[in-house]
Parts: structure tokens; sequence; C-alpha cells
């Protein structure tokens, strides 16, 4: 994986100027109808953004716009499926038509399902790459010859620490997509960067969300494996903020929960003896389930 660390260690990307990239700006968010989609396009939002939010669930991407508005801000509620071809684009010139360029497109659309691999419907899986990765690429295939036309722009993709280290043995089509995403983002920031386009992949450690609540589940008596017990529960609000700061401090990957970084370090100086501590973790009965604190997981 490569680093986001400069050569001189200041976090920073060689050449990468911080700036703070929301005031004035048009930010287009698929999958901001609800959950961290949501809360992103609020802190966007706050910091000064002109947000529009794209949903398959068009009340969600129109209530979400409505509280921004309410709060001040300028945004629109968008419909979008981003397995379809089309929509995707359609849904880009919707945006541009009310914000005219778009400076920031956030992909954070995304599914969930849980089961052992063999018991995973062959559609499944490509359901959620469909969904996951490729609306990704619809989404970059649409805007990246308009940010490289215009020298400037800003790609974000949602990933995960699943996709980071290896611990999700019981959604491992969800975990490879998101690992498909980290690695398509580190791929972008080499070819945008020197183009002037800035590139950040959000990678979320245990958030509070209603998504588990929607989950597919393929097999019974599959058990819900985590990151790890030494992480602990954060809100979307949270996480929200994360991201823009990270994004304001020029940082390619963007962890929820820095303390993540060191189990990728330690994945780093051995994956074999990584994944046969982790087989260890399991047989002991420890499922790497993080901490929850009510307080913390729901603040604002």
């Amino acid at each position: 994986m490569a680093s986001n660390q400069s050569p001189d260690g200041s976090g920073l990307v060689t050449g990468a100027v911080p700036q703070a990239p929301f005031e004035g700006k048009s930010a287009l968010i698929f999958g901001g109808g609800r959950n961290i989609g949501r809360a992103i396009a609020l802190e966007f939002a706050r910091r000064g953004a002109r947000v529009a939010v794209a949903d398959i669930d068009v009340a969600g991407a129109e209530e979400t716009a409505q509280m921004i508005v309410s709060a001040g801000g300028q945004a629109t509620g968008l419909r979008c499926d981003v397995a379809s071809d089309e929509s995707v684009p359609q849904a880009a010139a919707a945006a541009e038509a009310r914000f005219g360029d778009i400076d920031i497109v956030m992909n954070n659309a995304g599914v969930l399902h849980s089961g052992h691999p063999e018991d995973i419907p062959m559609e499944e899986w490509q359901r959620m790459f469909n969904i996951n990765f490729m609306a990704i690429v619809r989404s970059s295939r649409y805007f990246i010859p308009k940010m490289i036309a215009r020298g400037q722009g800003y790609i974000v993709n949602t990933a995960s620490f699943a996709g980071l280290y290896p611990y999700a043995v019981n959604r491992i089509p969800y975990a490879a997509s998101k690992a498909a995403i980290v690695s398509l983002s580190e791929n972008f920031a080499i070819y945008l960067l020197p183009k002037g386009i800035r590139v950040s992949c959000l990678c979320p450690g245990p958030i509070m969300t209603t998504s588990i609540d929607g989950m597919k589940t393929f097999t019974a008596d599959v058990v819900m494996r985590g990151p790890g017990k030494h992480l602990h529960v954060k809100s979307q609000a949270d996480a929200a903020r994360a991201l823009a700061d990270g994004m304001r401090d020029g940082r390619i990957i963007i962890p929820t929960h820095e303390e993540g970084l060191e189990t990728v370090r330690e994945l780093g100086t051995s994956i074999d003896g990584f994944i046969h501590r982790r087989i260890e973790e399991f047989a002991s009965g420890d499922s790497g389930r993080p901490q929850f604190d009510r307080a913390v997981a729901l603040r604002p």
C-alpha cells in the first residue's frame, strides 16, 4: 500500500499544497441520502460548499438537501442509481446545471451483505462490485476528462478498514470491493495529482450507522467479524469531520480512526504472520468487535 506521508514526514504528498477545499466550491455526493453520506454533505456545506446530493432514495437525498438549506446553505437533491450507466451521468449533468462545474465528487454509495463466501450467490458478488466499485468508475469516466481539461478538481472515494487489512471474513465480497477502491484511489492519485486534480480515499473504521439494518445475510450462523477490539465505534459526524480535515490537509488515505493505520503497519511487517494471528484470535473467540460507548457513537 502506498503511504500518504511525504519524504519530509509532514503527512502531505510531495507537491500537494494544503488548502481549504470547500468555501465557494460545488460538491456532488453520490450516496448522500443518509448515514455517513448525509453527515458528509452537512459537513461540506458547513464549511462553505454548495452540495448536490444524489441517492437512489430520492426522498433521502431531498431531505439531506433540505437540512442544508434550512441551515442557510445551498443544496439540491437528485435521484441516481449508481449501478446504471445512464443514471450516473444524468445526475452529474443535473448537478452541473444547478451549480456549474463540480469541484468535488464524492463517491460514497455502497451496499453490504454477510455470509460464508460459498453461500453468497454469484449475482450478489456481481452486484457488490457493480455498486461499490463500478459506480466510481462510472462517475470518474464522466468527471475526470472535465477535471483534466480544467486542470483542477477533487475526487473522493469511500472505502473501508475492510479494504486496508483482512478481518471481514463474513463479508468477503464487500471487503474485496473496498480493497479495490483503495487501490483505485491510490493509483488515481499517482495519475491525477500531477494534473492538478486531488484524490482522497475515506476509510471508515467502526461507525454508528443503520447500514447493517438492511444487510442481506446468506449464512444463518455466520459470525460478524470486526476490525479490532481496540477500536471504538465513532459517530457519523466524527467520520465527516475526519474526512473534511484530511481533505483540508492534503491527505490521500483518510482513516476515521488513526489507530487503524498502526494495524496496517503491522500487516506490512509480515502479511503471513498477520493472517495467522487473525486466525488464532478468531479461534480463541475474539471476533474483533469494537467497543461501543453510546455517548461517543451518537455525538454530533
